[in-house]
């Protein structure tokens, strides 16, 4: 919806004959005479219409629009997600710049961690993460930030939620706590899964991911193989991983910033809770 503001007139009348006096009064190239006519059109739009129920300027949208651009699609489509849900809220002075996971595994090399949206039960866990941007007035304040993960049958693997001092500006908020995957015998199976995440008990994201089963999941199925009991399971997999390398000087693995910063592939203190 657009309305036009009145109150701003006046001041606008007058500008516009002194741009026209100008034009009259004295010959001008027409490189001048466009700029004081793109003056003069632009503070008419800038003044005198809004945008919305939320009677939003348009100088806040084109302050916004450098903004926008730096929203990921994966943040985008968990933003329209949760806005076709219950307990949707648009935040304002909150935007969504990012979201997804961070997933961890453990080999000869060391921890490596990648962002992904695909996981498998050869991850040891996956942590979810989301980036924010803050404005001044949402600013200075504690929020609650709150992840949930469901499988694909909508029961809940994994809640957590932390309590975080928002600062201007973009702020990356990471969970303490990640889902366990390799050996938890309660993340079973394979399909789409999601994640939610909540500010302040307000949801703000949707975002989907997928689980697949392990390699030796997936072997012993193809041989229809009997699952082994834990012990068992545990000695093959330590035979498994008894190999012999050379000692050489290991790479270091990335930072979470740099994941951060990767594409998907297709802080502090709270409450936790994953199923092992």
């Amino acid at each position: 919806m657009i309305r036009l503001k009145r109150r701003n007139t006046v001041w606008l009348i007058t500008m516009a004959l002194l741009i026209g006096f100008a034009l009259l009064a004295a010959p001008v190239s027409a490189a001048v005479q466009l700029s004081l006519i793109g003056a003069l059109a632009v503070a008419v739009i800038a003044s005198m219409v809004e945008l919305g129920p939320e009677r939003e300027n348009l100088l806040d949208v084109l302050n916004r629009a450098p903004l926008r651009r730096r929203i990921t699609p994966q943040a985008r489509e968990a933003t329209e997600r949760a806005a076709a849900r219950a307990g949707y809220f648009n935040r304002g002075g909150l935007v969504m710049l990012d979201i997804g996971l961070i997933a961890m595994q453990t080999g000869v090399e060391g921890l490596a961690m990648r962002r992904t949206r695909n996981i498998s039960k050869d991850d040891d866990g996956a942590r979810p993460f989301i980036t924010l941007h803050v404005s001044p007035e949402e600013a200075e304040r504690q929020a609650l930030i709150r992840y949930e993960i469901y499988n694909h049958l909508g029961e809940e693997q994994y809640v957590y939620e932390m309590k975080t001092y928002l600062r201007e500006g973009e702020m990356s908020l990471l969970a303490d706590h990640h889902l366990p995957l390799a050996g938890n015998r309660s993340v079973d199976g394979n399909g789409d899964w999601d994640l939610r995440v909540y500010v302040d008990n307000s949801l703000i994201g949707m975002h989907n991911l997928m689980l697949s089963p392990s390699v030796n999941e997936r072997r012993r199925r193809l041989s229809g193989e009997e699952e082994l009991p834990d012990s068992l399971q545990e000695r093959s997999r330590n035979l498994a991983d008894a190999v012999i390398v050379d000692e050489v000087e290991q790479q270091q693995t990335a930072q979470l910033k740099d994941l951060l910063r990767q594409p998907s592939s297709p802080g502090r203190g709270g409450r936790s809770r994953g199923r092992s």
